[in-house]
């Protein structure tokens, strides 16, 4: 007698997760835009953690000029503290992101102001006597105009590393887009340290959300002019032009460009030693 082989069969799938009721869980999906923005703040992240652990070993090589340029300096404890703030407000603004991506909240434009562009505010009003001839009081500025002309700025000498609930609480307060530029000024993210394609969704991002080319280029400049003071100081460096450096040069520094290879590896702070 002829056996038939019984039809293949795919294994069940498992269930799909459930709530203490019984019902479904459907896990949100995460908005088109958040989701963009998670994968900058990780690439950004993953540069980070690589810096940390490649730095101090290739600062006696003679093209780290180019990186050391955009700290503003050869010094390494300060390299090292900016590398530790750049990652932990990464970190924060990743919290962030993955706290909105949870609910399925899309996230807004932002599209940044110059203060200087702003109405200016209203003088206050003229003093007049009042019923018992005395003056009456002035009135008070409008406080939206002094909340924007109050607006922080990013002071590239400062290295004092926020403690994580003021991260947190920055986080939610700024733009996300000058929170990006913050990370880029300490983790010495560039255009030409960059893939045309991520340097782009850089761009996209600063200026959909908030942040400011125009101090990102101050920023840059500002460290490039102390960056050349300390050369000054050293003769032997003048062998080396660290401006403009080509693809090549880069991946001699970095071991790659930025966004060429995503070092989207196991989350975890692996932060720099800092000077207290």
């Amino acid at each position: 007698m002829e056996h038939t082989a019984p039809p293949l069969t795919r294994p069940a799938s498992p269930d799909p997760a459930q709530d203490r009721t019984g019902r479904t869980i459907t896990p949100p999906t995460i908005p088109q835009r958040l989701a963009a923005l998670l994968h900058v703040v990780r690439v950004l992240l993953g540069h980070g953690r690589r810096l940390v652990e490649t730095v101090p070993e290739r600062a006696a090589n003679v093209e780290f000029a180019t990186l050391a340029a955009v700290f503003g300096t050869y010094t390494m404890p300060t390299i090292l503290a900016r590398l530790q703030r750049g990652l932990l407000r990464a970190m924060a603004l990743e919290r962030y992101l993955l706290a909105r991506a949870a609910k399925g909240r899309e996230i807004g434009f932002v599209y940044y102001r110059d203060p200087r562009d702003r109405a200016p505010a209203k003088p206050a009003a003229e003093p007049s006597e009042g019923a018992q001839g005395e003056p009456k009081a002035k009135l008070p500025a409008d406080p939206q105009d002094s909340r924007g002309l109050r607006r922080p700025a990013f002071d590239p000498d400062d290295l004092r590393i926020p403690g994580p609930e003021e991260l947190d609480a920055e986080v939610r307060r700024r733009p996300v887009g000058r929170t990006i530029l913050s990370i880029c000024m300490d983790l010495a993210v560039i255009p030409s340290f960059c893939t045309g394609p991520f340097w782009n969704q850089i761009s996209d991002t600063l200026m959909n959300y908030g942040g400011s080319f125009a101090t990102l280029f101050k920023i840059r400049e500002h460290r490039e002019t102390s960056f050349q003071k300390e050369r000054d100081k050293k003769p032997d460096t003048w062998d080396f032009t660290w401006r403009h450096p080509p693809p090549e040069t880069v991946r001699q520094v970095l071991g790659y460009m930025i966004g060429e290879v995503p070092f989207l590896d196991t989350p975890g702070p692996r932060l720099a030693t800092a000077p207290p």
